[in-house]
């Protein structure tokens, strides 16, 4: 991603009035209207100078700030606005994602709501004495399972999608159900995979190994690969040369995706069903991949449906921050608002982190992403379709619907699965 296009999300995203250049301290966005009491602060931990995250923690902040903006103008919560605290966080920095958390305990915060962050686990550390519940879109099963051995120590942590571990235990079930509707005639019943080495990519190509032998899949090899990738052109030849009927490129910035579908088109492996793990939900895939996106197809744990409910938030934003949407964290920060709104409305002080956060547990909530519903061990989103494991749904309005998208028209339309599909696959143009 350029600097400049960076720096136009950066700015298009933070309130009037306030720097847009290195923020050394957390600011408060202006409400819509005057507050009638103190106002409620809700952190938000957001990427704005690192070199990775930025596009998916400014749609965060952009569907945080759309959800304030209706509340505040509705009333706020009993009559006292919400105001967000935004702090700089560097989501593959450790040490920056508990400075970030320090900062937002310095300022008194009465909750927390935040995209991912790749070191989730120090972060959540550092907020275990003060304890304002947290919802956070970071998408990692390894801090699920720690909030599950320690309910007490992080009754406080909630997972506002689910977990990484589904991309891969999903992946068969959306492969046969695209074989059987014959809109796939795969070349062979082999699975490649192109992994990234940071420890998410790695969830979720164990997973994906863990579930083809109970499928009618296999697999048919690994690539490494190594964030920044500077060169698709060798593992092109490699997916050419291993000639399997799918490819998962397991990875997750946008900008190498463009990069990639772009060599990819030019030298395909004719007939392959080609996968783009999470990363092309960020605005910046199709601003530079342009056509060549035409026909990848990638898939969100958790993204904005297309029903009547997640139409009207989609109008919403896109007349609010015009131009290419992102379908995941938009929403998923909308929602999380939303839900943080209810919670401080039923307990009716949001200093009362414990009650906060017991409610937040025991009352799922359906948003736009679907039904929140964090009632478990883990304190993280049921996922839909049930794919055997910890912790899913088997019905559809019971849980948070992994969404699959084939790029067609330059647009992202939902293929999977069937019960909110927008269209069918569609034949890519190299097959």
């Amino acid at each position: 991603m350029s600097s400049d296009l960076t720096r136009r999300r950066v700015l298009q995203a933070i309130p009037s009035g306030v720097a847009a250049s290195v923020i050394a301290a957390p600011y408060v966005s202006t409400p819509t209207k005057a507050a009638t009491s103190d106002p409620i602060l809700l952190g938000v931990p957001t990427a704005q100078t690192s070199k990775a995250g930025v596009a998916d923690h400014l749609d965060y902040l952009n569907g945080t700030n759309l959800a304030i903006e209706e509340i505040n103008a509705a009333g706020g919560v009993h009559g006292r606005m919400i105001k967000a605290v935004v702090v700089d966080i560097d989501p593959l920095s450790p040490e920056s994602g508990q400075v970030a958390i320090n900062r937002l305990i310095d300022a008194k915060v009465h909750a927390i709501s935040c995209a991912f962050t790749l070191t989730a686990v120090p972060a959540m550390e550092a907020s275990v004495a003060y304890k304002a519940p947290i919802l956070w879109g970071t998408t990692q099963r390894n801090l699920t399972e720690l909030v599950a051995k320690n309910p007490e120590k992080y009754s406080h942590v909630f997972q506002s999608d689910p977990s990484e571990a589904h991309y891969g235990w999903t992946f068969p079930i959306f492969l046969k159900t695209m074989k059987d509707s014959g809109g796939w005639k795969p070349l062979n019943n082999g699975v490649h995979i192109v992994q990234e080495q940071i420890a998410y990519n790695q969830t979720i190509s164990k997973c994906l190994q863990e579930a083809l032998p109970k499928s009618e899949f296999k697999l048919a090899g690994i690539t490494n690969i190594q964030y920044p990738v500077q060169d698709w052109g060798p593992v092109i030849e490699e997916i050419k040369r291993i000639g399997a009927g799918a490819v998962m490129i397991d990875h997750w910035v946008a900008v190498e995706y463009a990069a990639f579908v772009k060599q990819f088109q030019a030298n395909p492996l004719k007939g392959a069903l080609v996968y783009l793990q999470y990363g092309p939900s960020q605005p910046e895939f199709l601003e530079l991949g342009g056509p060549a996106c035409e026909g990848f197809v990638w898939s969100t744990v958790q993204g904005v449906y297309a029903d009547k409910q997640g139409m009207e938030f989609r109008n919403k934003y896109k007349k609010k921050f015009p131009g290419i949407m992102g379908v995941a964290y938009t929403g998923i920060s909308y929602d999380s608002t939303y839900y943080f709104k209810l919670a401080w409305e039923a307990v009716g002080d949001p200093n009362k982190f414990k009650e906060v956060a017991d409610w937040i547990r025991t009352h799922p909530y359906r948003g736009v992403c679907g039904m929140m519903n964090m009632n478990n061990p883990f304190q993280e989103c049921s996922h839909f379709p049930d794919d055997g494991h910890p912790v899913t749904a088997t019905k559809l309005e019971d849980g948070i619907a992994q969404l699959y998208f084939q790029v067609q028209d330059q647009e992202h339309k939902i293929i999977y699965p069937n019960e909110l599909a927008e269209s069918k696959l569609r034949p890519a143009p190299w097959w």
